[in-house]
C-alpha cells in the first residue's frame, strides 16, 4: 500500500489554538521569570534604570540560542554542541536565579545575596556580550559555507580571483617570436609609402638621416595594423631598411605607446 503523504502543519485541526497556546504560556512564563531576575538585579546592586536589561540578558540569551539551533541543524556537532552549550547554561542560570529568589526572599523579609551570589550575577553581563558575538560568528560561517556549497560549480568557479600572472600587464616577447609573428622589415617596406610632406628617400652616403616622429608613428601603425603588437626590433629593422636612423630608447618608447593605443582602440570596438 502506498505511504500516505505527510499532513501539513497549517491543515492539522486545532493547530491555531495550539500556536496560540504556546506563545501564551512562552509570555506569562517570561513575565514571571523578568520579574523575579529583575529584583535579583536589584540585589546585586544595578542602577534602578537599567534593572529592566537584567531579565533580557538571561532568558533573551536563551531565546536567541534556540533560534540559533534552528539555523545550525545541519552545522557539525562540535558547533551543535556548543550552541547546546550556552543555550544550557543560560537556562540553568535562568532556573538557578528564579529559586534563588524565592528562598531567600521565603528566609527573610527582604532579598539579601552573599558576596558570592552577587558576584556571580554580575559577571552574567559580560559574558553574555562575548557568547552573543562568538554566536553570531558560529552562524555567520555556517551559512557561508552552506550558501557556497549550494553555488553551482560555474558561478564559483567566474567569482575567483585571477592569478598573478594574469593581472601583470604583457611583457615583450623573444625578438624570435616576435620576429615569427610579426610581417617582416623588408615586406614592410616594400607596402610602405612615406607621406607627401616627408621625402621618398632619405639622404644616401654620409651620415644618415633620424627618422621624423610622423615617419615613425605611421610605421608603427602600419606594424601593429597587421599584429596587433608593435615589436621594438621590427619596427627598427623597417625604419633602417627605409634608410633612416633610430636609437633603441626611441624605438622602445614609439612601439610602447602605439600598442596601448591600438589596444584601447580594439577595446573600445569591443565594447560599442
Amino acid at each position: 500500500m502506498p505511504t500516505p503523504a505527510p499532513t501539513p502543519f497549517a491543515e492539522i485541526p486545532g493547530n491555531r489554538s495550539l500556536r496560540r497556546a504556546i506563545i501564551l504560556l512562552g509570555a506569562v512564563g517570561f513575565a514571571l521569570s523578568y520579574d523575579a531576575l529583575r529584583q535579583m538585579a536589584v540585589a546585586v546592586h544595578i542602577r534602578w534604570l537599567l534593572t529592566y536589561l537584567f531579565p533580557l540578558v538571561i532568558d533573551g540569551f536563551i531565546a536567541i540560542g534556540v533560534v540559533a539551533l534552528l539555523l545550525l541543524r545541519t552545522a557539525p556537532w562540535r558547533s551543535r554542541l556548543y550552541v547546546w552549550t550556552l543555550v544550557g547554561g543560560a537556562t540553568i542560570t535562568s532556573v538557578w536565579a528564579n529559586a534563588l529568589h524565592a528562598i531567600r526572599l521565603n528566609e527573610r523579609t527582604r532579598l539579601v545575596l552573599d558576596n558570592a551570589t552577587v558576584g556571580a550575577l554580575s559577571a552574567i553581563a559580560p559574558l553574555a556580550l562575548a557568547g552573543a558575538v562568538h554566536l553570531y560568528l558560529v552562524i555567520n560561517r555556517h551559512l557561508t559555507a552552506t550558501r557556497t556549497a549550494a553555488e553551482p560549480p560555474s558561478a564559483r568557479s567566474s567569482a575567483k580571483p585571477l592569478p598573478p600572472d594574469a593581472m601583470r600587464p604583457p611583457r615583450q616577447e623573444k625578438r624570435q617570436n616576435d620576429d615569427a609573428g610579426a610581417p617582416s622589415a623588408k615586406a614592410l617596406t616594400a607596402t610602405a609609402t612615406p607621406p607627401r610632406s616627408v621625402k621618398a628617400s632619405p639622404k644616401k652616403g654620409g651620415n644618415r638621416q633620424t627618422v621624423p616622429d610622423d615617419v615613425l608613428h605611421a610605421t608603427a601603425h602600419r606594424i601593429g595594423a597587421e599584429s596587433g603588437v608593435v615589436p621594438r626590433t621590427t619596427l627598427e629593422d623597417t625604419v633602417r631598411a627605409q634608410g633612416y636612423t633610430i636609437q633603441k630608447d626611441r624605438a622602445k618608447e614609439v612601439a610602447k605607446s602605439v600598442t596601448a593605443e591600438l589596444a584601447a582602440a580594439r577595446a573600445n570596438s569591443n565594447a560599442a
